[in-house]
């Protein structure tokens, strides 16, 4: 399944977009295996088709790591054969015996690509780190020799010309002209010595992607901060307390309180913590990681991945790596986004010099006028102004938040909106204890599904959630049903102890089950264009949508429960979050926005060899950032766009897919209910169904009945829609 392959290895996860080759890789692989070893590994569980209830499972009980660099070289193998196959055939090229065969190629190669891409991301410990660092310029070298096929792209061009295409479905023209322009922009008309170059490049950033990626595991790893005095918790929460004990336990301290070095660690802290020395280090940890100056140091790895992006978008005939990545997408050119961007970016400035300003009074008022607000102090000022505007405390919230009330929640809302139920399934094996697993029927009782769940933190697991398919939905011959996982960094309680999240976190869980929807809704023929195979900017829309119905009422009054009493949410408390709905925007937007400017900024910029702390200053400096506050992702360990190409120039896409968001959202209230049937209906027809059969602009018109009005956007942001 050649665009399966060239997803994964060019969009997707951490784990086939990797790093430099080093020392170890001698005990890793060996250039000169043999044909008659590889013809062995072909019998490992590594690359039979999955057996067990449900269409087949990952057998996560009998993975290996030790056989994943043998298992990938005659997975890869296997693959090259299948390919050739289809270019080789005497027959003229039709689209059955091209498209469908390379969409049925590459099995092998696709299911150890989903085990070991939850090693990478899930479990990155031991070996793993090494195997990653050895298989990327495989995969690399592996996707290049596909797209550089000249039959086989000689036989998609004689499909592409034909009259004969018009006869095709529209999903059908869809999937040849994507599969056509993705092998032109991937340098399938360049000479024999650019594609040699073009080689060289892709398999010098795979390696180069890893090693960032290693790094920032690394510095959230290494780097905690040590509490050693109880007076030093003062205004902490007591399940924040206990993490932080239960954290330095793990690291054996156990008479210390331990702050690590990952958001879900952090965030509270600052929000919290009244010792302001003590919040200055933490931020100043968290925000500084792959930018110490020492073995992890991401800087010089980022100058070297921008050169060769620049490198490559030349080669390939692009003015620069963002009008390369961001042809096929909604936006379609830099300077589209950049409108949106700039269209918000005024707005959201003034309002953070708003927010600065009430933060400063009451911090006036409390410290004599000896504290100026800086970064390390917004988190923590914002609750103080929170409780002042709109007498609500988040902490006062955060006890009806249970994680799994809440994942019984959006069960509810996937029946209400889309026929779907979760039953458990036990019968499957995990790749870790935390693992746990509910088969999916759609409203006719038949199975549609399996969503695995991973909420907890861990050690070489990487931070932050995300959605993962393990299976892709598909229809061509023998119908399969998804395979699709939501991960979290949630910390997990002691024992017998409920697991509490925050608000923010809620609205993460309910995002991440969104794209989850998205997988397991996809009703096509054809895997590459199943689910979440979108545009990048759209593939945010359906997830950011979902967020809106956490606080429904049905939701709120039904699942957000007091886990001591089970007292549903007070209806007071309900008003003053409905009320409070665009506080702290400011921050919420400045802080994601700088990201993706500075995203777009570096992929951009005509710079021959830029450094990224001097890009990184005076591209702020430009742009008005408030020095209150920092990016959300600052360059050296901002993942989206340098553990892989995937988000890179890219950024911008979640703001884009607000836009759209908001206005559906307003679709929903203007109908009276986020669960009008009608709606939901089209929406599940529309969005959630079709995948990439149709273009994204076409299904967001037919679900809103015309264009997408980005006045919306602003709307719900509590920014004035007046330029």
């Amino acid at each position: 399944m050649i665009q399966k392959i060239a997803a994964n290895l060019f969009c997707g996860t951490l784990v086939l977009t990797a790093g430099l080759l080093n020392a170890q890789e001698s005990a890793l692989e060996s250039e000169t295996s043999t044909r008659k070893e590889q013809n062995t590994m072909t019998d490992s569980v590594l690359l039979k088709p999955w057996t067990g209830p449900y269409g087949g499972v990952p057998p996560w009980d009998k993975v290996r790591p030790e056989e994943m660099v043998a298992a990938f070289d005659a997975a890869i193998e296997m693959t090259t054969d299948e390919i050739q196959a289809i270019a080789d055939n005497p027959e003229p090229a039709t689209f059955e015996n091209t498209v469908v065969a390379m969409e049925n190629s590459g099995r092998a190669l696709d299911r150890l690509d989903a085990i070991f891409g939850v090693y990478a991301s899930n479990l990155n410990l031991g070996p793993v780190p090494d195997i990653e660092r050895v298989v990327a310029p495989k995969l690399s070298a592996h996707s290049d020799s596909i797209y550089q096929n000249e039959k086989l792209f000689a036989r998609l061009k004689a499909i592409y010309d034909s009259d004969a295409k018009s006869s095709l479905t529209v999903a059908q023209r869809r999937l040849i002209d994507d599969l056509y322009k993705t092998f032109v922009r991937r340098g399938s008309q360049l000479n024999s010595r650019d594609k040699a170059r073009l080689s060289q490049i892709n398999s010098q950033l795979a390696r180069l992607f890893t090693d960032f990626s290693q790094n920032v595991l690394e510095d959230e790893k290494g780097y905690v901060t040590w509490v050693d005095s109880q007076a030093d918790l003062a205004g902490l929460p007591t399940s924040v307390i206990a993490a932080m004990k239960r954290a330095a336990i793990e690291r054996e301290k156990p008479d210390q309180w331990a702050v690590t070095n990952t958001r879900s660690s952090m965030d509270p802290f600052l929000t919290y913590a009244q010792n302001r020395p003590l919040r200055e280090q933490v931020w100043r940890t968290y925000y500084n990681r792959c930018d110490n100056g020492d073995d992890h140091d991401n800087n010089a790895l980022i100058t070297e991945i921008l050169g060769l992006r620049r490198e490559r978008a030349k080669l390939l005939g692009y003015p620069t790596h963002a009008h390369w990545r961001l042809e096929p997408t909604m936006a379609k050119t830099p300077e589209a986004t950049e409108e949106l961007m700039n269209k918000v970016w005024s707005k959201a400035v003034a309002r953070v010099h708003e927010e600065v300003a009430d933060m400063q009074q009451i911090a006036d008022q409390e410290t004599d006028g000896k504290v100026t607000i800086e970064p390390w102090d917004y988190r923590f000022y914002a609750e103080k102004v929170r409780k002042a505007k709109y007498d609500l405390d988040l902490g006062e919230v955060k006890p009806y938040l249970q994680m799994e009330k809440l994942r019984e929640g959006m069960f509810w809302v996937a029946g209400e909106l889309f026929g779907l139920t979760f039953e458990p399934a036990t019968d499957v094996p995990v790749f870790h204890p935390d693992v746990r697993v509910w088969q999916v029927r759609d409203r006719d009782g038949q199975p549609a599904g399996l969503w695995y769940f991973d909420p907890y933190a861990r050690a070489g697991k990487r931070s932050g959630a995300w959605m993962t398919a393990y299976r892709v939905q598909e229809n061509m011959g023998q119908p399969r049903t998804p395979i699709v996982s939501n991960n979290s960094n949630f910390i997990p309680g002691g024992e017998d102890e409920t697991v509490l999240i925050s608000w923010d976190d809620a609205v993460t869980l309910f995002h991440e089950f969104g794209h989850a929807l998205h997988g397991l809704c996809s009703d096509v023929k054809y895997p590459s264009q199943a689910g979440t195979a979108v545009a990048r900017d759209y593939v945010e829309f359906p997830s950011q949508l979902l967020e809106h119905w956490l606080d429904t009422p049905e939701v709120m009054q039904k699942y957000c429960l007091h886990h001591e009493t089970g007292e549903p949410l007070p209806q007071e408390l309900i008003d003053k979050i409905k009320k409070a709905s665009t506080f702290n925007q400011g921050f919420a937007t400045v802080e994601y926005l700088a990201s993706a400017i500075m995203d777009m900024k570096l992929h951009t910029s005509d710079q021959t060899q830029i450094d990224p702390d001097t890009f990184e200053r005076q591209t702020l400096e430009e742009i008005g950032m408030p020095a209150e506050l920092p990016m959300r992702h600052r360059t050296p360990h901002f993942s989206h766009i340098f553990s892989s190409d995937s988000y890179s120039a890219g950024y911008y896409s979640y703001l884009w897919a607000d836009a759209l968001t908001a206005d559906a959202a307003e679709a929903f209230e203007e109908a009276g209910s986020f669960y009008d049937p009608a709606l939901s209906k089209s929406l599940y027809e529309n969005v959630f169904k079709v995948g990439d059969t149709i273009d994204a602009a076409d299904g967001f018109r037919a679900f809103r009945g015309r264009d997408v009005d980005t006045g919306a956007l602003l709307r719900k942001r509590g920014f004035s829609a007046q330029e």
